[in-house]
């Protein structure tokens, strides 16, 4: 059976020089960066490189690179973190950020260690730049966390209209940049963002490997796992050495062909999005679908079905891997916080194509022509 990928917003390939190098690497270098003997020498000659590149390709400095296990625990990390070292008492957020923000928010909140503000986003997933202006006015000096993609929707926000927002209201800006790394070119040190996030298995890079972009001219922060000198002492534990090569691997590669990949991908979801109105007249797309937005998403709600919970599992079936919310969210009963919060239409199968450069058009193709093939027996037999 042939099968094809478009779950690429959960997680990527990793790329075949990406796994090379990882190979080359667990041969040839397996000391520990911490020791002093040349075995340790080398092992942190090959992370601070891998530093030193990511910095480049960031438009920072390799002192504002913090290596994690993933956007989860760098999300964690900077709101914890931020919070605690700063003295800041109120976070502004929105309700459709991913879960390792809204969730770590909610329990700051119900641990009484700050009050949060939930700003409302319309039916693209976008939020008003005065409705955040309010907020600031009423709560200077806090901590604002919005992400520049939505991972479930592709929305993206104006990172430097909202930076130079809370520069005005002396607030810190978190951005969880995990769905746009790799994607879009980020200049850390001439935006207006204080700490952003990194999930290398995003951009065809290993899973269990990220980073966390601190500006520090402007925030102090403290280590989230204690129990070593790592990090210039802020993330204790033996550097996982061979993820990080390989990120700063797949960083460069992304990078390197950024603008010959987003026409093609971007290509990729024109295409679907054409064959699905053509199928399904009545679909409504879920998010914005403007080319500034985030290319590699795709979130549709078909026409209504009694059987809407059986359409995930059907494409599987035929061999198409897709998504019907965030992958983080899988087996959930509350179904996809994001649209419930943007009021997309209930009683309708919701589905997120998401493509990488690998996917090519005849995947499109045979995605839409099984949609086809499955809907037609689900409508008849409801």
């Amino acid at each position: 059976m042939k099968k094809i990928y478009l779950d690429n917003a959960a997680t990527t390939p990793v790329a075949a020089e990406v796994a090379q190098e990882i190979a080359e690497l667990m041969q040839s270098c397996f000391g520990n960066p911490s020791s002093i003997h040349g075995h340790g020498r080398e092992a942190k000659a090959i992370l601070e490189k891998a530093r030193r590149k990511v910095a480049e390709l960031t438009g920072t400095q390799p002192s504002r690179i913090f290596f994690t296990s993933g956007g989860t625990e760098a999300d964690n990390m900077a709101i914890r973190q931020t919070i605690a070292q700063m003295g800041i008492s109120h976070v502004i957020s929105s309700p459709i950020e991913h879960h390792a923000v809204t969730h770590t928010i909610e329990e700051l909140a119900t641990e009484g260690k700050v009050s949060a503000t939930w700003l409302k986003p319309d039916r693209l997933g976008r939020h008003s730049l005065e409705d955040l202006e309010t907020a600031l006015q009423k709560n200077p000096g806090c901590l604002v966390s919005l992400m520049h993609a939505n991972n479930e929707i592709g929305t993206t926000i104006d990172l430097q209209a909202v930076g130079q927002l809370c520069r005005k209201y002396g607030a810190l800006f978190h951005s969880d940049t995990v769905q746009t790394m790799g994607h879009f070119e980020l200049n850390f040190d001439a935006l207006p963002v204080d700490l952003a996030t990194c999930s290398a298995h995003k951009f065809h890079g290993p899973k269990g490997i990220g980073f966390l972009y601190v500006n520090l001219d402007r925030v102090k922060i403290s280590p989230l796992i204690t129990g070593g000198a790592q990090e210039r002492n802020l993330r204790a534990g033996t550097e996982n050495l061979y993820g990080i090569a390989a990120l700063a691997k797949a960083l460069e590669l992304a990078t390197d062909g950024m603008h010959e990949h987003r026409q093609h991908i971007y290509a990729l979801k024109m295409k679907m999005s054409q064959g699905l109105k053509r199928l399904f007249p009545d679909c409504e797309f879920n998010g914005s679908m403007e080319e500034s937005d985030l290319f590699t998403v795709l979130n549709v709600s078909l026409p209504p079905t009694p059987d809407a919970e059986m359409f995930l599992m059907k494409l599987d079936i035929h061999g198409i891997s897709a998504s019907g919310g965030s992958a983080c969210s899988s087996g959930s009963q509350k179904g996809s916080h994001v649209l419930s919060n943007i009021g997309a239409p209930e009683g309708r199968p919701a589905i997120r194509f998401s493509f990488s450069r690998y996917n090519q058009i005849e995947d499109v193709d045979y995605a839409l022509e099984v949609l086809q093939k499955i809907w037609k027996p689900l409508v008849q037999n409801a």
